[in-house]
């Protein structure tokens, strides 16, 4: 009979344990830290979460799985509410890509708004629409009447990029590829969430949720652990406006899908099936499920859900191959798996470590921006993706290995 691998190491806390697939890759003091304060909230069940991607975040760790019974903390999901990936393989096969990878590229940045113009520069924000395309105002349609809703009861959010930001990139670490899978067959690959309208029902929830802590006279080791009690109207809303944020971040990577592939075909000059294989898939988000005899709500802010057969993406970063997964089911991690490789370095670390020939070196045989303003996503400021994934073998197992030859950033 085959013993059961565990690769997951316990940390015990004044609360609840803090299970880590930590084995051979950075675990900062920081983010123990903050899971300790996370663990030891009342409502946690059973124990907290940790993927190999873990690192510290605002409020919450990033690469955490928080299980809750009767409260929700907003900050354990973030403001990028429904971020996630999506991957479609293509009928495509390598040889078939013109040499010149430039004009793909260029298509692509015209076919989906991205980046975000400087604030001081007056005019229409670069990465937002000007006019509604049709297909654009077609998928809002499923949105519009559920957000009417929303703006009913907190009118904060009627004045937010909805509309003009679905089907757009956004900035950082989100990104759009053309990627080839081991066996020479073409993917087209996406990272993005709920953009503003996402961003502002996060902040405005993490507020109400201070201020219910200080009304209460509730003392937390971390303010932005503020949390929502069940049954409160506070804590329905929340709920509600999450889902529907991840509907649209969903949505959001299905219109940007559509217009990828369009404009790839459009400099192929030929036909093919782009949706052999689709994955998308969240990976900051609340689930309702239930774990070891309890309903309860998860919350994982950059974790996949990898519950046994289902699909998934763990990407690494520019220049770094990522893999399409199938989860093993593991009940220790709640069914969850890594978002990514997780950030070792901050963004300004990155910009002040990492030389340009470095980055150039990192980012070489890719069609990608080359540029000192994305050094901060350069692969060396993110975990190495190859130890990531060992330690999460009792997680998922890969299907697809994945490297890009095209690369779009904000």
């Amino acid at each position: 009979m085959n013993e059961k691998i565990i690769n997951f190491e316990v940390m015990e806390t004044q609360g609840v344990p803090v299970k880590s697939w930590t084995k051979g890759v950075v675990f900062e003091d920081k983010a123990k830290a903050q899971l300790r304060n996370i663990a030891g909230l009342p409502f946690i069940h059973k124990w907290v979460a940790a993927m190999p991607d873990v690192h510290l975040g605002k409020g919450a760790t990033i690469g955490s799985v928080v299980p809750t019974v009767g409260a929700v903390i907003p900050a354990a999901v973030g403001v990028d509410i429904g971020c996630g990936m999506m991957a479609a393989k293509t009928s495509l096969k390598a040889a078939q890509l013109p040499d010149n990878l430039a004009p793909m590229r260029s298509a692509i940045e015209a076919a989906v708004p991205h980046g975000r113009s400087p604030r001081a520069r007056r005019g229409r924000d670069k990465g937002s629409w000007n006019d509604i395309p049709k297909d654009v105002a077609t998928a809002w349609l499923n949105l519009k009447d559920n957000f009417n809703v929303l703006c009913d009861k907190h009118a904060v959010l009627k004045n937010t990029n909805n509309i003009a930001h679905l089907g757009t990139l956004g900035t950082g670490n989100h990104f759009i590829e053309v990627c080839l899978d081991e066996n020479d067959q073409v993917w087209i690959m996406l990272h993005s969430g709920s953009r503003g309208v996402g961003n502002r029902i996060g902040t405005h929830f993490i507020e109400m949720a201070k201020k219910d802590m200080q009304k209460w006279h509730i003392n937390l080791p971390d303010k932005d652990l503020a949390y929502l009690a069940e049954g409160t109207d506070h804590f329905n809303d929340y709920v509600e406006a999450v889902e529907w944020a991840q509907g649209f971040a969903r949505l959001n990577r299905e219109v940007m899908m559509n217009r990828v592939i369009g404009a790839v075909k459009s400099v192929m000059n030929i036909d093919f099936d782009a949706k052999v294989e689709a994955v998308n898939c969240h990976h900051n988000y609340i689930s309702r499920e239930h774990h070891f005899g309890k309903d309860v709500l998860v919350t994982r802010k950059g974790a996949v859900r990898a519950r046994e057969g289902e699909m998934g993406i763990i990407p690494g970063s520019m220049g770094a191959r990522s893999f399409i997964v199938r989860g093993l089911g593991n009940a220790d991690s709640f069914c969850s798996c890594s978002h990514g490789a997780g950030r070792v370095m901050s963004r300004t670390q990155a910009k002040k470590l990492v030389s340009m020939d470095e980055h150039l070196q990192a980012t070489e045989g890719v069609e990608c921006r080359k540029d000192k303003d994305v050094i901060d996503e350069t692969p060396s400021a993110y975990k190495d993706i190859d130890k990531v994934m060992a330690a999460q073998s009792d997680l998922v197992e890969v299907v697809y290995t994945l490297k890009q030859v095209v690369c779009v950033k904000g």
